[in-house]
């Protein structure tokens, strides 16, 4: 950013005034922060000491500076953001690149992704001091953002340090533009400090403009996601033995409650009609694995945890997939789909995953985290919307007696990721452009 360019930027008293008043707000929840991440270390039995210092920007150095910083809020930000971090490890092998999550599972999915061919730590808390600290730990050439995790001191720090901040594959639903317009004062700074958005579809594009980020600094790349989805490796070996099964398995992936009691009504409905169904139950969140074992437990249906076992038994129909990074091996061995955080009011997850499977696929009516993505999956005949578990039941028995109608679904599924494919080698050229400078 040149010095005209920084000088149009510059905040005015007030904005500062906005921005310190976050800042102490932001200092007194920290301790309950902290409380609650003891907590979920208590309750998950995981050692993460080490990540109550990097919180604080006390975080390990790269091999290499002047290297990339991505920040990926949890796992699916990790899963999208991936396909960009591969591209840029074989374009610049001897490039380091730092990747920060602000959650234990998002963590998880960077080592399972990347093992130690990255640099990876918990992002600090957005106070100032802490900001510079990690900088000036990593001091990369570009601090790239995945979707929609916008930090005030963060972004304030790095457009001070001169650090090109770019956010891909950005998401801003209409409902996040009306929070942030209501918040102008902390937020519309924040924006302008912004190098470049990467939207990842024409909604994003225009409630960014909404929002008063200048056309000059938005490019449309489509999602991610379509790139990621349709590199997922097809040659997975299988799930729980469940390729060898002679029927049906229903894949309820990323759930949270209620989705569980609804796929098992759903369940005992189908079981009437096709007894050789298998279910298998992927909740979002670990800490929720014993409540689902729970679940099962009380309504008395017989089932496997995939941690401690291999294969089904005789009469066992529903497996609870309690390991992380396993979704898409169930995936490959499902027949039907349900993507979670649907019915539940979370905006849903990741259709692409079980698009990439050529598979049938259901959500629930709360799908405005990725509207573009399931419109085009709606319209072409991929993705069928669904309320409760008599309507799973009924969708799930329609794919069922027609193995066409199954197929046709699947191969619709698959064509929605190769039409939309291309966002990932504009995203690349974006980021090229601030870096190659």
């Amino acid at each position: 950013m040149s010095a005209d360019q920084r000088d149009s930027v510059k905040p005015t008293l007030i904005d500062e005034l906005c921005r310190y008043l976050y800042s102490l707000v932001l200092l007194l929840l920290i301790p309950l922060v902290l409380f609650k991440l003891a907590g979920k270390k208590n309750s998950q039995g995981a050692d993460n000491s080490h990540g109550r210092f990097e919180r604080f920007g006390m975080v390990p150095a790269p091999r290499q500076k002047n290297g990339y910083l991505f920040h990926c809020v949890s796992v699916g930000e990790v899963v999208a953001a991936s396909c960009v971090i591969k591209q840029l490890l074989v374009a610049e092998p001897n490039t380091s690149i730092t990747v920060t999550t602000t959650t234990a599972t998002g963590s998880a999915r960077v080592r399972d992704i990347f093992g130690d061919k990255v640099n990876h730590f918990y992002l600090p808390f957005d106070l100032p001091i802490f900001m510079l600290l990690m900088l000036r730990r990593v001091q990369p050439k570009a601090m790239l953002i995945t979707e929609v995790e916008l930090w005030p001191n963060l972004i304030h720090i790095c457009w001070k340090q001169n650090i090109p901040v770019i956010v891909i594959n950005a998401r801003m639903t209409s409902r996040s533009a009306v929070r942030y317009k209501k918040i102008g004062k902390l937020f519309k700074p924040l924006l302008l400090k912004i190098s470049h958005v990467c939207a990842q579809g024409q909604d994003d594009y225009r409630n960014y403009l909404s929002l008063g980020l200048s056309s000059n600094k938005l490019t449309l790349t489509n999602n991610i996601k379509f790139d990621q989805a349709a590199s997922v490796n097809q040659n997975i070996k299988g799930f729980m033995k469940l390729e060898q099964h002679d029927g049906p398995v229903l894949v309820a992936g990323s759930t949270h409650a209620p989705e569980e009691s609804q796929i098992l009504e759903a369940a005992a409905i189908l079981w009437n009609v096709h007894p050789n169904l298998k279910v298998v139950i992927v909740p979002r969140h670990p800490e929720r694995f014993d409540e689902v074992a729970e679940l099962l437990t009380t309504k008395k249906i017989p089932f496997t945890r995939s941690s401690v076992g291999t294969t089904l038994h005789a009469g066992v129909s529903v497996v609870l997939l309690d390991e992380m990074g396993k979704l898409n091996d169930a995936y490959s061995v499902a027949t039907i789909a349900f993507v979670g955080g649907s019915i539940a009011q979370k905006g849903g997850h990741n259709a692409l995953e079980p698009a990439a499977f050529s598979l049938p696929i259901l959500m629930g009516p709360n799908v405005y985290n990725n509207p573009v993505i399931c419109h085009y999956l709606v319209e072409r005949g991929a993705l069928t919307i669904i309320q409760d578990a008599v309507s799973i039941a009924e969708a799930c028995n329609t794919f069922l007696s027609s193995d066409q109608l199954c197929k046709k679904a699947g191969r619709a599924a698959g064509l929605v990721l190769e039409e939309n494919s291309g966002a990932l080698d504009k995203t690349i050229e974006c980021i090229a452009g601030f870096t190659e400078r």
